[in-house]
């Protein structure tokens, strides 16, 4: 009986010094999260006041935010791991666990990394992912965000749409960046002129055209090539504008191709076609070609009439002078 007594004893204060030590646990858990929360803080409050640029403050919102939840990781986990029992095993199960149940979030977090460290994008790079496009505007440990563009809006202009991508859609999806590295599209315009027109000098003038309009960008374009030649195999050697001359089925096609930014396709489109527009029309010899319906009277074009057999016509004729 006194044994059971001492043993009951002893396994109070036991417990009791557990339930001690699990206290000053959550203190020194609440404490911690306390302070990196003033952290957090105290650095955005600082940048805020250093910088107006919101680029500049994103990013420092957003390293801060790692900063702190991995220093917050790396104390709780020396608080707590002390109090665990058999923690590899119970680490081991629940990890296992976590596989199957959480492998598409366990996927976005390696997507995350792969976009931290690899960097196939950033911040206000324009992209597409398989059929979705857009500019980025967020990048978060499970999804990043974007400002959709075309859909049903013409010409990559915004649909004013924001999409939230999950990061794991990196490694199933094609992806394309509009901007980084080598930050011109080549766009094509298509001028579609009648059989009938001066082709030769429509060829020139448009050519004139697109000389104004995007000779500049050719020169700003090869200095970029050359600077991204050093990470990438870029073998552009023509950055002129061109215009191309192609037979359609009702007309000539002339294509003019020319550099341009991505964000100003559609603006460059329009003032390169306005352009068109006013001196074409100057040109009575150059007619844009349309889907038209012509109708002949044979007699009135002075072409024989419908059904003329000129051996059948000629044979009944030498019959009648017989």
């Amino acid at each position: 009986m006194p044994k059971m007594v001492e043993w009951l004893l002893n396994s109070f204060s036991d417990l009791n010094l557990e339930l001690r030590t699990i206290e000053e646990e959550f203190v020194q858990t609440l404490a911690i999260i306390i302070a990196l929360g003033l952290l957090r803080w105290l650095i955005i409050l600082i940048v805020n006041y250093e910088t107006k640029n919101p680029q500049i403050r994103y990013w420092w919102r957003k390293a801060s935010t790692y900063l702190v939840v991995i220093l917050g990781v790396l104390l709780l986990w020396r608080i707590w791991i002390g109090a665990a029992q058999a923690t590899a095993t119970f680490l081991g199960l629940f990890s296992a666990g976590l596989a199957i149940a959480l492998q598409g979030p366990i996927t976005d977090i390696a997507g995350w990394l792969f976009l931290l460290i690899r960097r196939p994008f950033e911040v206000g790079d324009r992209v597409q992912i398989g059929q979705h496009a857009g500019d980025v505007i967020d990048i978060r440990l499970f999804q990043f965000s974007l400002l959709e563009i075309g859909n049903w809006v013409d010409a990559d202009q915004s649909t004013g749409r924001i999409l939230d991508v999950p990061n794991r859609k990196i490694f199933n999806e094609v992806l394309a960046n509009y901007t980084q590295g080598f930050e011109y599209i080549w766009n094509e315009i298509p001028v579609l002129i009648t059989f009938e027109s001066d082709w030769e000098q429509a060829k020139r003038l448009l050519q004139e055209i697109v000389d104004r309009h995007a000779g500049d960008t050719s020169q700003a374009a090869a200095l970029q090539v050359q600077r991204a030649s050093r990470r990438y195999l870029i073998r552009y050697s023509k950055f002129t504008p061109i215009v191309y001359t192609k037979k359609s089925t009702s007309g000539v096609l002339l294509s003019i191709r020319y550099l341009c930014q991505a964000r100003r396709r559609r603006s460059s489109e329009e003032e390169i076609w306005e352009d068109v527009l006013r001196t074409l029309s100057q040109y009575p010899t150059i007619k844009f070609a349309y889907p038209t319906q012509r109708f002949y009277y044979n007699q009135l074009d002075g072409q024989p009439p419908a059904g003329f057999r000129p051996d059948v016509n000629s044979l009944s004729a030498d019959e009648t002078a017989d």
